[in-house]
């Protein structure tokens, strides 16, 4: 009998050591492996998935310590490129630290920035997005009836998506960003009017301070019935037909898109990017001032915009801008 408890003592200690070492010495591959974990599948299946892809030594030490902690595993894409303890496995995947792909999208960035950035950050083809812009239209309709694409909607922000998010979960994301900030910012009545009007201040004025009184300069042109003449809807134009060439010809300025704010007065017939919120601020509340005329500060080598109410003032400025562009480029 002595004997026997001897043997059965010695086996509890032999298993408690080897769960121990389990549990406590790291394991794991030393080079990027990625797990993906659909959603509701169970612990121990998640626990071979584990043990297969060589994160954990054991699926059953991993389902005793599911039973002994408790507390849900997170479904999504998980990234292992170190050695880790089956502590802090269990940990990321009971708190879903899933693996993301973090991108920056700058104010101001339209619907082909965008989709170049996603690509380059290895979220898809760009043809994808760009074709899903369109598709999804739906995703605003209720804001924007008007809306041909999702150009204007996708707020700039950073994001963090997963790997394999297509074209419409993630335009889903970045509307739902959008919405949130509208909501912030009380955006209410003609949206499509508010963000076509932000999104020309965006392209206009790198200066939040300026976007107010760049929004005064359109609204008082469109009361005038003076075409807004900005240059960013014409390279828009060229942009949606695949033919910008880095700067605006004479041949562009004479194009009959609709977009070509030379010869169509008003706004343009939608946004040409996504303005950031200060410019939707200014789109909504722009100053009150009698200017019809300025000089970009985007164009401007005092890095500040020139603002007039004539045709006068506004040609003396030009004069100062060409003046001031020839000084710096001696």
């Amino acid at each position: 009998m002595r004997r026997f408890f001897l043997f059965f003592f010695f086996i509890l200690i032999g298993a408690a050591a080897a769960a121990a070492y389990c549990v406590l010495a790291p394991f794991g591959p030393s080079s990027e492996t990625f797990v993906d974990i659909p959603p509701g599948t169970s612990t121990p299946r998640i626990a071979a998935m584990l043990k297969q892809n060589g994160i954990i030594r054991s699926a059953f030490v991993f389902d005793a310590m599911h039973a002994i902690k408790d507390g849900s595993l997170k479904a999504g894409e998980y990234r292992f490129d170190h050695p880790a303890t089956l502590a802090e496995v269990f940990s990321r995947l009971r708190e879903g630290d899933v693996y993301t792909v973090s991108v920056t999208i700058p104010e101001g960035s339209n619907l082909f920035d965008i989709a170049q950035r996603l690509e380059s950050a290895g979220l898809g083809p760009k043809e994808k997005f760009l074709a899903a812009a369109t598709e999804n239209v739906n995703l605003v309709a209720d804001l924007d009836p008007q809306a041909s694409s999702l150009e204007g909607y996708l707020f700039p922000d950073t994001y963090e998506f997963p790997r394999h998010a297509t074209p419409e979960q993630i335009q889903e994301i970045m509307v739902r960003r959008f919405r949130q900030e509208a909501a912030r910012l009380g955006l209410q009545g003609d949206a499509h009017r508010i963000v076509t009007l932000a999104s020309l201040v965006e392209r206009e004025t790198p200066i939040p301070a300026e976007r107010p009184i760049v929004a005064s300069v359109f609204i008082n042109r469109m009361a005038k019935g003076i075409p807004l003449m900005t240059d960013p809807s014409v390279i828009y134009a060229t942009l949606l037909k695949g033919k910008y060439r880095g700067t605006i010809y004479e041949s562009d300025l004479q194009d009959d898109s609709p977009y070509n704010t030379y010869k169509h007065p008003g706004l343009p017939p939608g946004p040409i990017c996504s303005p950031g919120a200060d410019s939707l601020r200014a789109a909504m509340d722009p100053a009150q001032t009698d200017y019809l005329y300025f000089v970009a500060a985007s164009a401007n080598p005092s890095g500040k915009s020139r603002f007039s109410t004539t045709l006068e003032e506004h040609a003396h400025d030009v004069a100062a801008y060409r003046k001031s562009l020839h000084s710096t480029a001696q």
